[in-house]
Parts: C-alpha cells; structure tokens; sequence
C-alpha cells in the first residue's frame, strides 16, 4: 500500500510536467512579433528546465522507493517509535534543499570553574513567543551566578519581536540563532505535525552548538516554562549521580503527576528515580548527547526518545514537587493536557539545600533495595477505600493493578496522568506510580512478580 501510494505521487509530478510544459508552448503562439518569439524562447527554455527538474526529481523519488520498499532486504529490528516513519525516512534520505551553514555562536568558552566545579549552560529554546520574556525572568532572578550557569537563548522561526525581547537582556543572556529556516518536506498527511519536524531539528542543532564548546552538563528549558528558587540549587546537587551511575541518564526538574492534591508539600527535598523521561527542564550529558545525536530524529524527539531502543532501561531523577511550570497553554501541541493537567502542577516554593544532602540513596542499587522492597511490605487497600478514609491503619498503601484497564480506570478515579510512552506510565518506576493522597503515600503497583513493560500498552 504505501508503494503503490508513493508510485502514484511520481506519477502525478511526471503528468503535471508534460501538462505544463504543453502549456507553456501554447501560450508562445504561432504567429508571434520578433518581440514575442523573443518571451516564447524564454518560455521554452524556462519549461526545459522545470522539465528537467521535475525529472531529477521523480529519478530520487523513485530511487528511494526502489531501494526502500522494492528490493529484499533482510529483516530490521525497528529503533525508533513507529510514528510518522515514512516521512521521516522521505525528509531524511531524498537530496536536502537551502541548508544554511551555522553561524558562528557567541557561547561562552569557560567549561570549568577555577575551583573546579563545571559549567551549566542553560540552552533556552524559543521560537515566536514574546512571552519568552517569563522565562528569562524568572532564569536571571534565581540564577546564583552568571559564570556557572550563562543562560544561552537558541531561537528558531526568525520572529523579529521574539528576538528584540531576547536581546533585551544585553550580556545577561546570550542569543544564538537557528540557521535553517528552510521548509521541511513531509507527507501530506504529516502536514499538521511540521512544527514537531522543526523543533527536533531546532533541537539537534542547538545542542549540537553548545556541546561543541566541551561543557559536561547542559539544562534544556523551553521557553514557556517558570523556574523554583532552587532550580539551579536543585541541579547542582544532582549532577554528580549522572557520573556515578550509568543506569541514571536524565535529571528533570518536573514531575508529571504533580498537582497540588497529590504531593506532599511537606517533601520539598523528596526526589525519585523514574523509568518515564519527564522533560520540561531536564539536565544530559554530553556523553549522552554523544550516543543521541548520531542518530537523532527528524520529528517526536520526545517520544522517539522515550523508546526502549533509546532509553536501554535507563532512568531519570524527577522531584516530588515540580522546579518547574508550564504557561504555555498555546503552542504545538495546542494545548494538550494543559486545562486538564499541566496548568494544576505546583510549583515549588521553597528552596531546597540539595548539595547539602546525601544524594546515595538515589543510586541504582541503594534505591532498589529500599524502595522497592518497602513497596511491596504495604498494605493493599482499594481506591474506595483511600478515597472515603477507612483505613484504620497510619502509614502508606499500595493500590495494585494487573492490566491496562485498570491502571487506567485507577488513575483517572485519582486525578493522575493515565497515558502510556512505549508502555511506561508517567513518573512509574518498575511499574509503580508514586503520589500522596489523602495526607497519605500511596503506591499504585503491578504485581510483586512484575515481568517488565508493555509496549502495547501505549
């Protein structure tokens, strides 16, 4: 089917070459001045050319069917969510057009402090939102120091009053532009996700600037987001578990379950590991970015990433109560999940000493033998049961669910996020989704001999 689709489209780019091609000719006329014959040769030459064109154009298609879908290949293990693949292999291997070169950015070279503590650029993306201005706000007001973290601002779209609102900011800020403004060939019926194309290669580029410059550790805010007091704090006393522990690869800033009324307020400190890559101000490594940008995605970066070919059974840091929250209720995604979730996270308030914590128990092999065993000590009780209180005993509970279904039924009942990313649901770890209800910890849990995660359950 989806040969004989793209044979159709070559089909139709020939036809329409002869057609007009045929047109052009005909308007030459056949008694024409020596002034029109003069147009008439310079329509001709110019319907040669499209002609031409046209052809070259029709042989890539072509060729790239023929070696995509008409000759044997051998069986291949797909890498990446099955979303939108076709025009994203078409946007990847057909010739590119107006690739612009990367300008030159003014990034700041120092990658370590004198005493020795590294550099964290915080890479924030904008696009045509003035209202990037929050954002920067918020960034410089709780930014404790302008060498250890410079605010590096990459702008896409080339909107004109976005970029004088960035530069605003003088030398508290740095600007660095996306080069290629150029279109993006999609599928017809890929049209209304082009944005997503953009933002991945915005994404790609951005991180692939500010990495080159040799910083260790780079935070990725978008430009519709509000930062906590102890945002930068909170990165700093996380950095060091990325380097410790190879099944870490993350630390995010949100946490994707974190409505007021299922966070315990009193936990500011409380952190967790998460087999859900949350995003929405999150930390990488340029070791990771390494392993990432060689084959990053045309488009979904986001979902592509949380794919098990990508995230190897690794895990992110995500907190109790989110460091960060979103304002943007207009923007790609148009507003998805805002009114219901997003715009009822809470964002912290207090500030948080992490540097001063023992951050070890987040470590891979401490965590589970805590955590994990703790779990599955609780007691089970039922959502009626925690929702009209009667459970006599004090302390936390576990909820257990054994099939899609009831997850979701469960979730929804509880007010949390019920979707699934190649199979994992927000913030679960093993399975277990943590949150606090009715002055209460409760664990929503998959049996005790959980196998691991489904992808058909996404």
């Amino acid at each position: 089917m989806r040969t004989r689709k793209v044979l159709l489209v070559i089909g139709f780019l020939v036809t329409w070459t002869y057609a007009t091609y045929y047109l052009l000719l005909r308007q030459t006329g056949i008694h024409t001045s020596r002034h029109q014959s003069l147009q008439a040769y310079k329509l001709n030459s110019q319907a040669r050319d499209a002609n031409l064109q046209s052809h070259h154009l029709a042989k890539n298609v072509f060729e790239f069917v023929k070696l995509k879908y008409l000759e044997k290949q051998p069986p291949q293990v797909a890498s990446t969510p099955q979303i939108s693949i076709v025009a994203a292999e078409i946007s990847a291997e057909l010739p590119e057009q107006h690739v612009a070169k990367a300008a030159t950015a003014r990034i700041p070279t120092k990658t370590y402090l004198a005493n020795g503590e590294p550099v964290f650029p915080v890479v924030v993306f904008a696009c045509n939102r003035v209202s990037v201005k929050k954002c920067i706000d918020n960034l410089v007001q709780y930014r404790p120091s302008v060498e250890q973290f410079p605010i590096i601002v990459s702008q896409d779209c080339g909107d004109e009053p976005t970029k004088e609102a960035i530069l605003s900011y003088g030398k508290q800020v740095t600007l660095i532009e996306q080069p290629d403004l150029s279109d993006i060939t999609v599928l017809p019926k890929e049209k209304k996700f082009k944005g997503y194309y953009k933002i991945a290669r915005h994404y790609g580029w951005a991180l692939n600037t500010t990495f080159a410059v040799g910083f260790e550790f780079v935070i990725i805010v978008e430009d519709d987001l509000n930062v906590a007091p102890d945002f930068f704090e909170y990165f700093l006393g996380t950095h060091k578990l990325l380097k410790q522990d190879p099944s870490l690869w993350c630390v995010s800033a949100w946490n994707d379950n974190g409505k007021a009324a299922v966070v315990d307020a009193a936990q500011p400190e409380l952190l967790y590991r998460t087999d859900f890559f949350p995003g929405l101000g999150w930390m990488l490594t340029k070791d990771l970015w390494a392993e990432l940008s060689v084959k990053w995605p045309k488009s979904f970066w986001d979902d592509w990433i949380r794919h098990p070919a990508q995230r190897k059974d690794r895990v992110c840091i995500r907190p109790e109560i989110s460091r960060t929250r979103t304002f943007g209720k207009i923007g790609v995604s148009n507003g998805l999940f805002f009114d219901k979730y997003l715009k009822h996270i809470k964002l912290s308030e207090d500030f948080v000493q992490f540097t001063k914590i023992n951050m070890s128990y987040l470590l891979k092999d401490n965590y589970d033998n805590t955590f994990l065993r703790r779990v599955y000590t609780y007691p089970i009780v039922t959502y009626d049961e925690l929702r009209r209180n009667l459970i006599r005993i004090e302390g936390p509970v576990r909820i257990q669910y054994t099939t899609r279904e009831q997850y979701k039924r469960t979730t929804k009942m509880l007010g949390l996020m019920d979707d699934f990313k190649s199979g994992v649901p927000r913030t679960a770890y093993h399975g277990i989704v943590s949150f606090y209800y009715n002055k209460r910890r409760v664990h929503l849990a998959p049996n005790a001999n959980w196998k691991g995660y489904e992808l058909s359950w996404s």
